[in-house]
């Protein structure tokens, strides 16, 4: 009942929307960076449930409408503000035929599981990890950082944990001040709460400061605290910073410590020749945790973990059952199953788009993707510099560049909230769409290059619209009535 009535009719469509969608993909450029969500629409997309069906073409109709036009705007060349890739037509490609095979990657015998694994094993040889490391794909690396938590935790208690809950383990973890919010969220989730997880304070170039690490450590085990993890940031959301991983690693096993790496996105510049040596001792951490859907490109979701200890990794996640039991044959062989690696049974088929990506491009295009990003914001840095009414605001480590509007009229406040608004002129404009956050206390205007499509000319018209917009609303404040 609920394949197409008129295969033909249903070809027909499905070849329109795929040129619609190749269409939309070579004219991006010409759009806005992005377009705000009309109240009309908002209103079109609450509508209650459907209980009639409509037509393909209609439901279509809509897409076109009510979806198409308000994207997040991240395959646009100037979408700065956020840490997402770009996408490709051959991504979107690939999503489709995984839609068609329809394959739950948790396990039995068939080729996505085969695919999943030969991707994984590529991950570890690109990062040095020794061949045998466990690892799955996940939603991103969020969900990839829970699971090294939660793999660190059995390390340390055993398997009474998963049974017996945490108990009065006082296990403590290490994270610098720069480290990306799910961090905290994976130690509430993994039952320690968020106070067990130590933020420490970074240099001056916003890396993890060592010393202030250990004196942080030596302090809790004389309180009587079990110090068991470190969780390194290969890329600092706000500022693209790296900490120093050949040192961290060196500390961690010298004091018994767990080290796992966040590199969501600056992990992955071990693929540029040019600055592999910014994440240098990586290949020495415990586990890994990045994105493919960042600076790869690959169509969201499609993040990954990387675990050196493979017996323990299964030994975490692992839970038999009758009717999930493998078979050394038939369509329940398969095993090891990614099922017992991680929270989910039923997975996505996310290999399929990432195998694509590696073997359409291979690594040297990818990593001088990475690599050009670099060196488009140590321009734009260099830009600034000579640019009149606008400061950087934090060495640029990587790919990110933060810069701040000054004026010297007003205070540090007032500058706050014109840098914020700033932003949001920029967004509404549809010019770019930079962001904004907090450094040293003070808001700043934050470009962010995971973007395949961006040149240096969009990066001026980036830099001009800032400059333009900042004097503008200036102005507009200087001239707004006073009030006692």
């Amino acid at each position: 009942m609920l394949d197409p009535a008129d295969p033909a009719a249903f070809r027909a469509l499905a070849h329109r929307a795929l040129d619609d969608a190749l269409d939309g993909f070579e004219r991006v450029a010409a759009g806005p960076a992005w377009r705000p969500v009309p109240a009309e629409v908002k209103a079109d997309l609450a509508r209650p449930v459907p209980h009639e069906p409509q037509s393909l073409a209609d439901v279509y109709a809509d897409y076109r409408a009510l979806i198409e036009p308000f994207e997040n705007g991240n395959r646009h060349p100037r979408f700065v503000g956020w840490v997402h890739g770009n996408g490709t037509p051959s991504g979107m490609l690939a999503e489709m035929l995984a839609g068609a095979l329809n394959a739950n990657a948790g396990g039995r015998e068939h080729s996505a599981i085969y695919v999943e694994r030969e991707v994984i094993a590529w991950s570890a040889e690109i990062f040095g990890f020794p061949p045998g490391t466990s690892g799955m794909l996940t939603s991103g690396t969020s969900l990839a950082n829970l699971i090294a938590v939660v793999v660190a935790r059995r390390r340390y208690l055993g398997d009474g944990v998963r049974a017996n809950g945490l108990g009065d383990s006082r296990l403590r973890a290490y994270t610098s001040e720069a480290a990306h919010r799910c961090v905290g969220a994976a130690f509430d989730i993994a039952g320690f709460g968020t106070r067990a997880l130590h933020r420490i304070a970074t240099d001056g170039m916003h890396r993890i400061d060592i010393d202030s690490l250990r004196a942080s450590i030596e302090a809790d085990r004389a309180a009587g605290c079990r110090p068991f993890m470190v969780i390194a940031t290969a890329g600092a959301v706000d500022t693209g910073a790296v900490d120093d991983l050949t040192a961290l690693a060196d500390f961690c096993a010298a004091e018994d410590l767990w080290l796992h790496v966040d590199g969501a996105f600056g992990a992955l510049a071990v693929l540029s020749p040019e600055h592999c040596h910014l994440v240098r001792g990586i290949e020495r951490a415990d586990s890994l945790a990045f994105d493919f859907h960042k600076w790869l490109h690959v169509p969201y979701d499609a993040g990954c973990v990387l675990i050196r200890d493979a017996e323990l990794h299964r030994a975490t996640f692992a839970s038999p059952a009758a009717y999930l039991a493998p078979a050394a044959e038939g369509t329940a062989a398969g095993e090891p199953w990614f099922a017992d690696y991680g929270p989910e049974l039923s997975r996505r088929f996310r290999a399929l788009s990432i195998w694509f990506a590696f073997k359409e491009h291979g690594t040297r295009r990818l990593g001088e993707a990475i690599a050009e990003n670099c060196r488009q914001a140590a321009r734009l840095a260099a830009r600034i510099e000579t640019t009149a009414d606008v400061k950087l605001a934090a060495p640029v480590a990587l790919n990110i560049v933060c810069c701040r509007f000054e004026d010297a009229t007003r205070t540090p406040e007032a500058l706050d909230a014109l840098n914020a608004a700033i932003v949001i002129d920029i967004q509404q404009s549809g010019i770019a769409v930079p962001s904004s956050t907090r450094i040293g206390g003070r808001t700043v205007i934050r470009i962010n290059l995971t973007n395949h499509r961006i040149t240096d000319a969009d990066l001026a018209l980036l830099l001009d619209a800032i400059v333009e917009s900042g004097r503008r609303l200036s102005q507009l404040l200087s001239e707004a009535p006073k009030h006692a």
